[in-house]
């Protein structure tokens, strides 16, 4: 894992806040001893879960979008790292892997201009770069038996997710989408709208359900391609369940998760979906916080869930007096998919001891 950039013992110390009689998720997050074998290191490890920081946004530049997701991993481990460590959540259940080494690429980024042609075909193949480092260290943490949790980013990530999970466990896997868009363009070079397509094309992604797509932003193209596909693909609108109120968000969770989980799943989660969430394609419209907390915690608590990936959050798109709230939000969702897949676990391992 050349590419890794590894979270030290000080770099945690630098975002954790200290404050006398209180326990932070800084103080008991577990890191990568200097000079450890990282793989080793996190099969022998008793934590869980696995955090991860990929900090770019050239899917969504390739993408025809607005950059600034590549500040959510520095915003999101301030925050987490000071969520209170308490019998609710405990923070050595975290393993701090760091976060992908992506410099070169945003280096090279900063003169592309996606209106040019060149420009875009050098945009793809820097994704693709992102790609190969995002799958292999995926592929490290699932195999070591650890569970991921990813926070970009762009959306573009969702395929180096997938296919690391895919390749960790020999076969193609599942995934669910909270998005108001399906990220399931045509295979046009790789950005941050067919991260999807690309893993279902070259086999990784075995079955897809998008939760809340919005109807004004999706084109009639990927509808019609989803249709012929409808056995593996499938979705619903946000359209439909909140503003028509033709279908019932706790059953369509219901009927997303039995979807997916006949096999190991990914959880996809794309800030873009929420109002007023600073994003590159940010909405007015949309589900609640509440809504999408609730969506982390039903599909964390199944045993098959895999991953879970948080993505396309700006914070350098926000208020600069509040851009610290996206990670806030970020750190909710992770002790939400925590508490409740923590749980099974327990349940699980006790079982078969």
């Amino acid at each position: 894992m050349e590419k890794l950039i590894p979270f030290t013992i000080n770099d945690l110390a630098k975002v954790t806040n200290h404050r006398s009689g209180e326990i932070k998720f800084g103080e008991k997050m577990i890191i990568v001893p200097k000079g450890a074998d990282t793989i080793e290191f996190l099969k022998n490890c008793e934590a869980k879960y696995v955090l991860l920081g990929i900090p770019e946004d050239i899917g969504i530049r390739a993408n025809y979008g607005r950059p600034g997701a590549a500040s959510a991993w520095d915003s999101a481990i301030k925050s987490i790292a000071n969520i209170q460590h308490n019998r609710f959540c405990k923070g050595n259940h975290i393993i701090v892997l760091g976060q992908i080494d992506v410099q070169k690429e945003m280096k090279e980024v900063e003169h592309l201009d996606f209106n040019d042609i060149d420009d875009r075909s050098k945009l793809s193949q820097l994704v693709e770069r992102v790609d190969k480092e995002v799958s292999h260290i995926i592929f490290n943490v699932i195999k070591a038996g650890k569970i991921p949790i990813i926070i970009g980013g762009g959306h573009n990530n969702a395929y180096g997710n997938i296919k690391g999970t895919a390749l960790a466990k020999g076969k193609p896997i599942n995934a669910v989408n909270f998005d108001a868009h399906s990220d399931f363009r045509i295979l046009e070079g790789r950005h941050s709208g067919n991260g999807f397509s690309y893993a279902y094309e070259e086999g990784f992604l075995k079955k897809y359900f998008i939760f809340g797509l919005h109807e004004n932003y999706t084109s009639k193209s990927v509808l019609d391609i989803i249709k012929k596909i409808e056995d593996r693909v499938r979705y619903n609108t946000y359209d439909s369940v909140k503003i028509r109120k033709e279908k019932d968000f706790n059953a369509e969770m219901q009927f997303s998760l039995d979807f997916v989980k006949t096999d190991i799943f990914g959880i996809e989660i794309d800030l873009d979906a929420i109002p007023n969430i600073a994003s590159s394609a940010m909405t007015l419209s949309g589900f609640s916080i509440e809504e999408l907390r609730q969506f982390v915690s039903y599909f964390g608590q199944h045993k098959n869930a895999a991953y879970l990936h948080i993505c396309e959050g700006a914070p350098d798109l926000g208020e600069e007096k509040n851009n610290h709230l996206i990670g806030k939000l970020i750190g909710y969702l992770v002790t939400d998919f925590i508490k409740a897949n923590f749980e099974k676990i327990e349940i699980k391992s006790s079982i078969t001891k």
